[in-house]
C-alpha cells in the first residue's frame, strides 16, 4: 500500500485511533499521512475550497490551527481589492504592475486569496518545508504570478525599492512556544519595522490576535494607522486587522464585521452620547410591561465597545451601562447581531421566576454583568440545556438582578 492509497482509504477515520493501530509502519509515511488526514478533516469546514481540491497538500497541526480560515482570508481579499482601487491612477502598462509581498505566508491561506489581484505576489517564509508545501499548493490553485521565498523577511523587504502591499501575520508564540500577546514581542516585530513597512509599501495589512485591545494596537503602530478591522465568523471574535499607510493622517475607520454584518464607526462618532431618549436613563423592566425586544450585539461590536453608538444608531436602550444587551419597543431587523423577541421579564424572586419559566424546561442560557455563571444559573433553574428558549441573566440600570426570557425573533441578521 502507497502512503497515498492510505491517505485515500482513512479521510474519515479517528487520528488518534490510526497513529496507535499503525504505529511502527515502514510501507508509509504515516507521520505525513496523519498529517493530511487530520489537515483535510479539519479544511473542510475552515477550508472548503483547499478541502475539495485532491491536489493540496496539508502542513502540520500548528500551521493548520494558525492559518486564517477561507472565510476571513476572503475579507481580507475584498479589503485589498478597495485598496488596490483607491491608489492614484497607474500608468498603462501591459500587465498589472501592482506587487503584493506577504512577510508570513506559513500556509499560505490569506496569500492565496489576495495574491489573483496582484500582477506580482511574493511569498516569504522562516521555514524550507512550509514554503515548498505553499509552492506546490500555489501551483495546484493556478496561483501563476507567486513567487515564493524561504527566507529572512526583514532582511528581504530591505533590498526591497517599492511595492503595493505588505501583509504580515506575525507569529504569536516566543521561542518555548508560548503564546504573546503584544505586537513588539510577535515575530517579526511589526513595531520595530513600522517606518520600513511604511517606507516600502503603499498599503501594509497586519493581522494581530483578537485578544489584544484594538486602541492600543493602533496606538502601538503610530498615526499612520488608517484602518481598523475586528473580524468575527460565526459571532466568534477571529482577527484583528490594522491597516497602515503614510497617507493616512491619523483618523482611524473602525470595521466591525461579522459574516454578512459590517458596522463602521470613526474615533469621533466612537465618543458621541447616545440620543437623549437612550441616555436620560436605562431602561427599567417591568414583568408587567417588558418592552418586545432585546438585542445582543455581535462579538466585533462588543470588542469594539462602542455600545452608546449603538444605542444611537439603532435607536434601542441600554439595560444598564455594564450590561451590553439592550431592547427595544418595536423589531430592529438591521441590528448587527441576534434579537430576541421578550416573552417575559423576573428578578430572582421564586415566586415570579415559577410563574415566568411556566412550561419551560430546557433553555439556552447566558449571562452578561450577573454574579452568577451561566451553567450555575440554569442549574438553579433546573433547566436542561437547550430548546427554544433563550434566558439572558443580567444586572438592570437600577442594580437589579434580572432574567429575561425569550425567543428567536424568526429574522436573524
Amino acid at each position: 500500500m502507497t502512503t497515498q492509497e492510505f491517505i485515500s482509504q482513512n479521510l474519515d477515520a479517528d487520528i488518534r485511533d490510526l497513529a496507535l493501530r499503525h504505529a511502527g509502519r515502514t510501507d508509509i509515511d504515516l507521520p505525513f499521512a496523519l498529517d493530511q488526514i487530520a489537515g483535510r478533516q479539519k479544511a473542510r469546514k475552515k477550508l472548503p475550497t483547499w478541502a475539495a481540491n485532491d491536489a493540496i497538500i496539508f502542513p502540520p497541526a500548528l500551521a493548520m490551527e494558525q492559518c486564517s480560515s477561507e472565510q476571513t482570508a476572503a475579507y481580507k481579499a475584498r479589503v485589498a481589492r478597495r485598496l488596490i482601487a483607491e491608489l492614484p491612477v497607474l500608468p498603462a502598462l501591459p500587465n498589472n504592475p501592482t506587487t503584493l509581498i506577504d512577510l508570513t505566508g506559513g500556509f499560505g491561506v490569506d496569500f492565496s486569496f489576495m495574491a489573483p489581484l496582484f500582477g506580482r505576489a511574493v511569498y516569504i517564509e522562516r521555514q524550507a518545508r512550509l514554503r515548498d508545501v505553499s509552492r506546490h499548493n500555489m501551483a495546484a490553485l493556478g496561483i501563476s504570478q507567486a513567487e515564493t521565498l524561504c527566507g529572512d523577511s526583514a532582511q528581504i523587504i530591505a533590498s526591497v525599492e517599492h511595492c503595493t502591499m505588505i501583509y504580515a501575520d506575525p507569529a504569536r508564540r516566543d521561542a518555548q512556544g508560548g503564546r504573546t500577546f503584544a505586537i513588539s514581542d510577535c515575530t517579526p516585530d511589526m513595531v520595530a519595522m513600522k517606518e520600513t513597512l511604511l517606507d516600502k509599501a503603499d498599503f501594509t495589512m497586519i493581522k494581530l490576535s483578537p485578544m489584544l485591545d484594538w486602541r492600543k494596537a493602533a496606538a502601538d503602530m503610530g498615526p499612520h494607522v488608517g484602518e481598523i478591522h475586528i473580524i468575527s465568523a460565526g459571532n466568534e471574535c477571529k482577527e484583528l486587522l490594522l491597516v497602515m499607510s503614510r497617507k493616512y493622517d491619523g483618523t482611524e475607520k473602525i470595521y466591525c464585521v461579522n459574516d454578512s454584518q459590517t458596522f463602521s464607526f470613526t474615533p469621533s462618532q466612537f465618543s458621541l452620547p447616545p440620543q437623549p431618549s437612550q441616555s436620560s436613563q436605562f431602561y427599567q423592566p417591568s414583568r408587567f410591561s417588558p418592552p418586545a425586544y432585546l438585542y445582543e450585539p455581535n462579538a466585533s461590536l462588543m470588542k469594539a465597545g462602542c455600545f452608546g453608538l449603538i444605542a444611537r444608531e439603532y435607536g434601542v436602550s441600554q439595560i444598564s451601562h455594564d450590561s451590553h444587551l439592550f431592547t427595544s419597543p418595536v423589531e430592529v431587523p438591521a441590528f448587527p447581531g441576534r434579537g430576541f423577541r421578550i416573552r417575559a421579564v423576573t428578578t430572582m424572586n421564586k415566586r415570579e421566576l415559577k410563574t415566568a419559566l411556566a412550561g419551560i424546561s430546557r433553555a439556552n442560557v447566558s449571562v452578561r454583568n450577573f454574579p452568577m455563571a451561566a451553567d450555575a444559573l440554569r442549574r438553579k433553574l433546573k433547566l436542561k440545556d437547550g430548546g427554544d428558549a433563550y434566558i439572558f441573566g443580567t444586572t438592570d440600570g437600577g442594580g437589579r438582578h434580572v432574567l429575561y426570557i425569550c425567543e428567536k425573533c424568526n429574522k436573524q441578521v
